[in-house]
């Protein structure tokens, strides 16, 4: 098992949290297995960036984005070097450290 520590966010997860994930799942899909409401407006299909995240530790060890992936990103809030579409990042057997940034770009999203 892969640890994925997510560092705190305000409104996904205030308190921060870390969490166990097979090699093989996505950061998202591991987050939402485990309570960790990370956006994903596209349901996971490389569409948008609500799943915007920024990997601090253990970056080298995901996939390599698809050329797909790297044009969404940017269109991201926040883009940082280390900035990845946690639908589309597969974990692997390295530890990751991850960062949810402020905001997301959600044209779709209601209550705003």
């Amino acid at each position: 098992m892969t640890q994925i520590i997510f560092l705190p966010h305000d409104d996904v997860c205030p308190d921060g949290a870390a969490i166990d994930a097979d090699p093989g799942v996505t950061i998202c899909d591991a987050a939402l297995a485990n309570g960790i409401e990370i956006e994903h407006a596209c349901e996971k299909s490389c569409a948008c960036t609500t799943c915007h995240v920024v990997v601090r530790e253990g970056f080298a060890s995901l996939n390599e984005p698809t050329e797909d992936e790297e044009d969404m990103l940017d269109k991201a809030w926040g883009l940082e070097p280390d900035s990845r579409l946690s639908c589309q990042a597969v974990v692997g057997d390295v530890d990751l450290v991850v960062e949810l940034p402020k905001y997301t770009i959600n044209h779709a999203k209601e209550n705003h």
